[in-house]
């Protein structure tokens, strides 16, 4: 979106369309339990204090931010009911919505975002606090339901931050003065959202409640939310056959089974929903130590793997290969950044050139917890390293051991996918600059990648305004992050959405199943 057009959006305008027609809201029907899937099970269900996707997912129900965007990803009212930015760009000031309260009953105010935002959200949130930190200059209330962000200096990218599992508000009475990570909160979430947290059996399932005093009058329509955990993919494919849960997201199931269940009767398909998070998969290469501190090696590495091979068989279609840290469809993706092809012969070679003997090392592969299609493909990285000579020893975790043991630098080579956020500026820029290289994050630069070029070349991509001089830097940024296998990326994902047909308004904005479920509803 060109930084005029996020200016030129008024707040009356976004307001109307938040209006529905009367008919329409008495077309929906209320009640009902809606049943799906969390996989794999997440650690927590802060969004400030975790991002993997099963957390936002889940999150996404019970806390809220102050925007959210439609498929164009044009900024629609959240928490703010409007908006206006200053004619040079630098300032905004959201108006929030009237009568809104944490589900414990205390007010929604001011208050919680300047907390949210300059207190708990830097200190926590990998991916915000490097725009917080570096973008935001001060956050002031004005009024007891009026906030004004000052920026450091221009930003494009400022109106798609707003969504939830970017900015969760978070509330300040429960979590100012506190150990964020041990807050006896973070086991029974409080948010403003239209679900209430009810219970959580460890390996079984996650159930949520319709939030009685929600600020939407009316909704939300449904009684209640589960989430349930099967521990693999041929029972949760089972479990959808049988008719036990509605919904599938994107990686609860087998990727070959997606063709049977599609003929499922009464199923709809979409893989709308993902357009906020472009969704890319890549190895990441732990490059403090050797060998893959060796830019050789690395090369050798991305020649030695089959990215066609992997889309066709092992995502069974699903993707396809990328050829830059840029997903294809991302703004300022430049096409014209060759494949890396696979070719097994320059892969030895480069190995050769690099110096190291591979026989002296056994590589630690820390394995990705998301399913077996990502099992497959460890086996096929693990192939791959062991094709090119060395040892490999690949080691288990759930999705918790996964986040801390790559947040904390613990591994050899991993796998991990990472969404992109509409904007180089939020979603990308976070893996790579030097200043991100910190503990305790998995969506940090955490392959420890540093070169203070393009350092300065990210920081002035996100703050020019002109198109053309952005997309000149982001061009040379994806030629020097591929020339240095900065990551090995691997494929641009596309993830389906399967569920029954009686479920309706499931996919509506540009963040897909993570969004509010506010306005869906169970047909009779």
């Amino acid at each position: 979106m060109k930084f005029k057009q996020i200016l030129k959006l008024s707040a009356g305008a976004l307001v109307l369309s938040a209006l529905l027609p009367l008919n329409a809201v008495q077309a929906q029907t209320r009640g009902g339990t809606l049943n799906m899937i969390v996989q794999p099970e997440p650690p927590i269900l802060v969004p400030a204090l975790n991002q993997q996707g099963p957390t936002q997912f889940v999150a996404g129900k019970i806390y809220e931010s102050l925007l959210t965007y439609n498929f164009d990803l044009k900024p629609q009212p959240g928490l703010a009911k409007s908006w206006e930015a200053s004619p040079d760009g630098l300032s905004y000031t959201f108006h929030l919505q009237d009568g809104v309260k944490w589900h414990d009953g205390q007010p929604f105010t001011a208050d919680d975002v300047v907390f949210s935002l300059t207190e708990m959200l830097p200190k926590t949130h990998a991916r915000a606090k490097v725009i917080l930190g570096n973008f935001i200059d001060k956050v002031e209330k004005t009024g007891d339901l009026t906030v004004k962000i000052t920026l450091k200096s221009p930003f494009p990218a400022f109106m798609l931050m707003f969504e939830p599992g970017f900015a969760p508000m978070m509330p300040k009475h429960i979590y100012a003065g506190t150990d964020y990570a041990n807050n006896p909160a973070n086991q029974k979430p409080v948010g403003t959202g239209p679900f209430m947290f009810k219970e959580w059996k460890r390996g079984q399932y996650i159930k949520l409640e319709r939030n009685p005093n929600y600020w939407k009058p009316g909704k939300p329509y449904l009684d209640e939310l589960v989430f349930n955990v099967i521990p693999d993919s041929a029972s949760r494919a089972v479990a959808y056959e049988r008719g036990s849960v509605d919904v599938l997201r994107g990686g609860d199931v087998d990727n070959v089974d997606i063709k049977r269940l599609r003929a499922v009767p009464g199923t709809e398909f979409s893989t709308k929903g993902w357009e906020m998070f472009s969704p890319q998969a890549y190895l990441i290469f732990n490059q403090r130590k050797p060998p893959f501190d060796n830019l050789k090696v690395r090369q050798a590495v991305m020649h030695a793997i089959n990215r066609k091979m992997i889309a066709d068989n092992i995502f069974f279609g699903l993707g396809r290969p990328s050829t830059s840290p840029f997903v294809a469809s991302e703004m300022f993706f430049d096409k014209s950044i060759p494949a890396t092809p696979f070719d097994m012969k320059q892969a030895r070679a480069l190995i050769k050139e690099s110096g190291i003997k591979p026989e002296d090392y056994t590589i630690r592969q820390l394995s990705f917890p998301y399913g077996s299609t990502w099992d497959r493909l460890g086996e096929y990285t693990k192939q791959a390293l062991t094709q090119l000579g060395f040892k490999v020893n690949t080691e288990s975790t759930d999705a918790g051991g996964w986040a801390s043991r790559t947040g904390n630098w613990d591994f050899d080579i991993t796998t991990n996918f990472t969404y992109q956020y509409g904007d180089p500026a939020l979603g990308v820029q976070r893996l790579y600059i030097s200043s991100n290289i910190v503990k305790g994050s998995p969506f940090a630069n955490v392959q420890g990648y540093s070169n203070p070029a393009t350092d300065k070349l990210w920081t002035a991509a996100a703050a020019e305004t002109d198109p053309a001089k952005r997309q000149q830097m982001y061009s040379e940024l994806q030629k020097v992050l591929v020339d240095e296998v900065a990551n090995g990326y691997l494929l641009d994902l596309e993830f389906p959405t399967l569920y029954r047909g009686k479920v309706k308004n499931l996919v509506k904005t540009a963040i897909g199943l993570n969004e509010s479920f506010d306005d869906v509803y169970i047909e009779k």
